[in-house]
């Protein structure tokens, strides 16, 4: 299996797709189509939702192999808000909503997770990764996007927002998720995987 089509409205996410997807001989194309997400606590119950309604709702992609991606930031200290809700915290209150949130937080630990759904050969395979980190107490770097700037990986010195996309795809949860697939895609079998 040598491509894959990405489901997804977020460029960003696409690109860091891409990126990852050539050390794999991988072809990662683009379609950004709407897709309705559920309202859950679980990444994986979303992707796996989102998944299935677009194998039921749009036939055309009945006979390709694609994927959608769920992701969120879990805070500690704030009882691992935002997790699924991150996109819809971050449009509302973005980046200076979380920051004024954890002003009078002495724990800062928090990590991002990512969870994909791939359909292939009449099966859904999900993929799991996790960076772990901390949040800073103020905005850094201009590059990437979301909660990117204020989120520091663990041992290490950049947020996301200050890092190359190349430097973020070698930490990024999504990154691991990425590569769990790809790296399945190589040795592809027709099971059900969930990989923590």
């Amino acid at each position: 299996m040598n491509e894959a089509y990405f489901i997804t409205h977020n460029k960003h996410k696409y690109e860091e797709a891409v990126e990852i997807a050539k050390s794999y001989k991988i072809s990662v194309e683009w379609i950004d189509i709407e897709y309705e997400e559920i309202q859950a606590d679980d990444l994986g119950d979303i992707a796996l939702a989102s998944c299935k309604k677009l194998i039921r709702t749009k036939k055309e992609l009945k006979n390709k192999h694609f994927f959608v991606e769920d992701a969120g930031l879990f805070i500690e200290s704030l009882n691992g808000f935002p997790g699924p809700y991150s996109a819809y915290t971050f449009q509302t209150i973005g980046n200076e909503g979380i920051l004024n949130l954890m002003k009078s937080e002495e724990n800062k630990t928090a990590y991002f997770k990512s969870v994909i759904a791939f359909f292939a050969n009449g099966k859904i395979n999900l993929f799991v990764g996790k960076t772990k980190g901390v949040i800073i107490t103020e905005k850094r770097g201009a590059k990437g996007f979301g909660f990117d700037p204020i989120f520091l990986p663990a041992d290490e010195e950049l947020t996301f927002a200050e890092m190359s996309l190349k430097t973020k795809n070698l930490y990024s949860h999504r990154q691991k998720s990425l590569r769990e697939m790809f790296t399945s895609l190589t040795t592809f079998e027709n099971k059900i995987v969930y990989g923590e």
